[in-house]
């Protein structure tokens, strides 16, 4: 198995290694760009997240900054996605993005662990799990989601929450850790929101 074979694999890899940190260097210059734009420069954003991601649909607006380990290389972004400032998206492997997500500031989406053994941590070795996030989510400001998790279309995510397992669909989840609150139900849309 190459190393990129075990980057996407959950296998343990050296990140250091002189071929990964080439190809991750040159992503990281053009998120250096993205970063550098001006407000009115939307246009050469969009361009440039085209460039970064591995994909984006259709309508998407990230807020720079934009913080992403491989610049948005193994990010998949549906349609119509909105980020707030501070997004940071540790892309070591694939993060998926259904359409219609929103990302509240400074949220943290992870897919890079380390062992919980400390000699092969003092190697410098880490592994990496894929994260899910369905479509119509809210992910609230300052929520944390880790590696391996999967977030249910619709759901919402209570702002610093720290998602460290599955959570289902259509459902509102909060806390450290991050637990189901309750459905998201027609009652409690007009409780909270009144009538559409």
């Amino acid at each position: 198995m190459d190393i990129y074979e075990k980057i996407h694999s959950g296998a343990l890899y050296d990140p250091n290694d002189e071929s990964v940190l080439q190809t991750q260097f040159a992503c990281l210059e053009k998120l250096y760009d993205f970063n550098a734009t001006r407000p009115h420069e939307l246009e050469k954003r969009a361009r440039l997240l085209k460039e970064m991601f591995a994909e984006i649909g259709e309508n998407c607006y990230i807020e720079p900054p934009l913080r992403a380990n491989w610049a948005g290389r193994n990010v998949h972004f549906g349609s119509n996605v909105y980020a707030n400032f501070n997004l940071t998206l540790v892309d070591d492997t694939h993060i998926y993005v259904d359409d219609g997500v929103m990302f509240g500031p400074n949220v943290t989406v992870a897919t890079a662990g380390h062992p919980l053994n400390p000699a092969l941590r003092a190697e410098g070795l880490q592994y990496n799990l894929p994260v899910h996030i369905g479509k119509n989510c809210w992910i609230g400001a300052g929520a944390l989601i880790m590696p391996g998790v999967t977030v249910g279309e619709n759901t919402v995510i209570g702002a610093g929450s720290v998602v460290t397992k599955d959570i289902p669909a259509n459902v509102v989840a909060v806390g450290v850790p991050c637990r189901v609150l309750h459905p998201i139900t027609e009652e409690i849309v007009e409780k909270y929101c009144g009538k559409a």
